[in-house]
């Protein structure tokens, strides 16, 4: 299962559910996808395929929603 966080700009931020306890956010789009860390601070943890200008984008929409997804990974996990 893995749960939608928001959609944006062409973008889906979603929860893999059996996953590391760490938490992150995935992102992808039609041509990659990345996954970045929420703590201790926000961090590219991996890029397939999207470019500067795309990290650019996900980093700025995870800063602005970012309150949005730590509660939704605390409404999914229960942590």
């Amino acid at each position: 299962m893995s749960p939608t966080v928001f959609q944006e700009n062409g973008f889906r931020f979603f929860f893999f559910s059996r996953e590391e306890p760490r938490m992150h956010v995935h992102v992808n789009c039609g041509h990659g996808e990345a996954k970045y860390w929420m703590e201790p601070d926000i961090e590219l943890a991996k890029n397939y395929g999207l470019t500067s200008k795309d990290l650019y984008i996900v980093r700025q929409l995870i800063e602005v929603h970012a309150d949005a997804i730590r509660n939704a990974w605390q409404k999914h996990f229960g942590s």
